[in-house]
Parts: structure tokens; C-alpha cells; sequence
């Protein structure tokens, strides 16, 4: 072969290598993604319900580990709630949650909407539903949680400084510690802490009032808010029971399954590896165990 023919061949075939690294993580993605939806197919066929999730992951599947496509962030809240609102009023809902929480805004909106459907709710926990996703939750007539899931406290968090988070009743103590040596700017903050726990604690009782009573709903509204735990206290399944709340400790097969489909990346942190390794469905069907 002549030297300059093999060398563009040799240039061919990187570029060609080059946009198949490219194009890789585009086409892992929409795999996934067919995947998940024909498992949500089969679960609303099986069920009955239509199946939501709200599962915040991000993945790597991108050149050079670059992750091209994060799952799914609080701004996908809006389609939550267009999901919610497009499904039959005769048809129950499931909502599938796994996320640490975020925007209190966005929180209060889904679980509204939840709230709103008039056929059945169930929010489905199979590890965690932190903070924001506690108050989701609350807004359901059952919560289905793997033995092993816990939920959080709700107690409001502010910012004070960028990056720094501090819950609102740490304030509203200090602040009375300080008393009269209070800083304006300590007194600001504390005056903003307390109308948001009063928020969170009104937006409680309205989600579960129906379900506890009134005076049992302010009882757990308190003590979700004011402070008792850390904000990443985990509150298990037998302490959610103890509170009084709708919890189940059934999760359905096939959420297992589907989480399998969010892969969570494996970069600079340890890989959890066992025997047999679960096998990810190829797109448009499903394994069976």
C-alpha cells in the first residue's frame, strides 16, 4: 500500500474512532431511556397506576468521562407536575422518589399537585427521599418504603453565605442566646427563619391534616421543623410508623429494576461489585427474575 494512502486511512479511521467516542454516550443514553420507559409500560400495565419518577443521579457515559446528561434535577419539577396533571382523575398515581431534596419552591408544588389528583397516591421511596423529598412524600395517601429507605426532617434551610446553609432554627437559637447582642444582620436572619419554619409548618399541616387530624398534624409538623434532628437525620421506616404516617415496607419488584437503569457514576469514588451482576435490559424489553 502506498505511504500516502495508508497514511489517510490511518487519519480516517481516528476521526471515525473520534466520533464514535462522541457519539457513545448519545446513543447510551437514549438506550436507557428506552429501557426505563418500557418498564414503566409494563409496571402501568401491571399495576394499573401511572408510574412517575423523580430520581435525582447524574451519570458518566460521555468522552472522556465527561457526563453529558445529568437525572433528574429540581428543574425537572415542572414536568412532574404536567405528568400529574395529565393523568386521568380516575387513574392512581405512584411516584417514584430517590433524591436528597432541593428548591423548598419546587417541593411545595409537586407535593400540591400530588395532592390535588383525586384518585389514589402512592410515593414509592426504594432508598432515600431527603428533605424536599420528605415533604412529597407527606402529600400522599401511602408511602411505599424499601425496610432499608428513610426519609428526612423538613426543618427549613437558609443561606446565609454562598455555599453556606444553615437550618433555620440554629438561628432563631443563637439569635436568642445572643439576645440583646444580636447583630442586625443576625436579627434579619433570624426574623426570615422564623416565618420559614412557620411556612413549612403550615404547607405540613395542609398536606396531611385529612389523614392525621389537625392537632396530631401541627404535633408533626413541630417536630419535623423545629430542630430536633440534624437535616440529614434518617428517619427510618419504624420511626415513620411511630409518627403516624401511611407507610407501607412493600416496594413492587420492578423498582429495583428500574433503578438499575440510573446508574450512578462511578468516578473517583469506589465500585460496588457482587455476584451475579445485575444485566441492564436491552431497549424495548425487559428482564425478568
Amino acid at each position: 500500500m502506498p505511504q500516502d494512502v495508508l497514511g489517510s486511512f490511518i487519519w480516517l479511521l481516528f476521526w471515525l474512532l473520534l466520533l464514535a467516542s462522541i457519539m457513545a454516550p448519545s446513543f447510551s443514553y437514549h438506550r436507557l431511556r428506552s429501557a426505563r420507559l418500557s418498564l414503566l409500560e409494563e409496571m402501568s400495565r401491571k399495576y394499573g397506576m401511572r408510574f412517575i419518577t423523580l430520581i435525582h443521579r447524574q451519570e458518566r457515559i460521555g468522552f472522556f468521562g465527561i457526563p453529558f446528561y445529568r437525572f433528574i434535577d429540581i428543574d425537572d419539577s415542572e414536568a412532574v407536575i404536567r405528568a400529574i396533571r395529565s393523568t386521568p382523575p380516575n387513574q392512581p398515581v405512584a411516584l417514584i422518589l430517590h433524591t436528597p431534596g432541593g428548591m423548598v419552591l419546587a417541593a411545595a408544588q409537586i407535593a400540591r399537585a400530588l395532592k390535588r389528583h383525586p384518585a389514589k397516591k402512592i410515593v414509592i421511596v426504594p432508598h432515600y427521599a431527603m428533605s424536599g423529598g420528605t415533604l412529597i412524600a407527606l402529600a400522599a395517601d401511602e408511602i411505599w418504603m424499601d425496610p432499608n429507605a428513610v426519609l428526612g426532617p423538613l426543618d427549613p434551610q437558609l443561606a446565609l453565605k454562598p455555599g453556606m446553609h444553615v437550618p433555620a432554627p440554629s438561628i432563631l437559637r443563637v439569635a436568642k442566646l445572643k439576645g440583646e447582642k444580636a447583630s442586625d444582620e443576625l436579627l434579619i436572619a433570624a426574623d426570615i427563619a422564623e416565618k420559614a419554619v412557620k411556612e413549612m409548618q403550615e404547607l405540613i399541616v395542609e398536606l396531611i391534616r385529612d389523614k392525621v387530624g389537625e392537632d396530631r398534624a401541627w404535633d408533626l409538623a413541630k417536630l419535623l421543623t423545629e430542630g430536633r434532628w440534624t437535616h440529614d437525620y434518617p428517619i427510618t421506616l419504624e420511626e415513620a410508623r411511630k409518627l403516624g404516617l401511611p407507610v407501607k415496607d412493600t416496594v413492587p419488584p420492578e423498582v429495583y429494576r428500574l433503578m438499575d437503569l440510573y446508574p450512578q457514576a462511578p468516578v473517583n469514588r469506589p465500585g460496588v461489585e457482587y455476584i451475579p451482576y445485575p444485566v441492564i435490559p436491552a431497549p424495548g424489553r425487559t428482564e425478568r427474575r
